[in-house]
């Protein structure tokens, strides 16, 4: 059986061939889709796509790092609503992202730190977004590390030495299809 285990198919740019993208991932034996998701713009969409498609589109709940901006605590508020109110499948897509822009890096650990707390509150893995970030994450996740916590880097780029930490909190590696690319070094982390 095969799993994506991180998909944004429920953004307005696939609403043309979403059905198609589905029919031809499910063709080609992907079995199951799980969707992070980013804000509260996002809910609803993701939302609609497990009615869509019950059994195969499994939904998560968090605030993705590049959406945490001023005022996230608000953004975080409606997280927690939607946490208490049904199931998730885990939590995500959350982590840091030093790519883009580095205005909102401490807001973006606290948003994180509280993040992270829920998953071990509803014991829920997490999926971490760790994007020219992949050591701060780290080092939070050694910080906060507990009995529960658990999850995956989603489209791992690290290092070995990464990798191996990573692995020994108890996480999983996504492997995305950068590391693909002919020098894209997964030969390096994963024999």
């Amino acid at each position: 059986m095969l799993v994506d285990t991180h998909t944004h198919l429920y953004l307005d740019r696939f609403s043309n061939d979403r059905p198609d993208v589905i029919r031809r991932a499910v063709e080609a034996g992907v079995e199951r889709f799980y969707l992070p998701n980013v804000d509260r713009r996002t809910i609803e969409p993701m939302l609609a796509m497990e009615r869509d498609y019950p059994g195969r589109c499994f939904p998560m709940m968090g605030l993705h790092p590049c959406s945490v901006q001023a005022g996230f605590q608000e953004e975080l508020a409606l997280v927690r609503e939607w946490l208490k109110r049904r199931p998730f499948c885990a939590i995500g897509e959350i982590g840091l992202d030093f790519y883009w822009d580095l205005t909102f890096v401490e807001q973006q650990e606290e948003a994180f730190r509280t993040q992270v707390a829920w998953a071990l509150e509803f014991d829920l893995p997490i999926v971490i977004h760790s994007r020219d970030s992949i050591d701060r994450n780290l080092q939070l996740l050694e910080e906060l590390a507990a009995p529960g916590l658990r999850g995956i880097f989603h489209c791992f780029t690290g290092t070995l030495e990464q990798a191996r930490r990573a692995i020994d909190l108890g996480f999983l590696l996504g492997i995305g299809g950068v590391l693909t690319f002919k020098n894209g070094g997964i030969d390096q982390v994963v024999p």
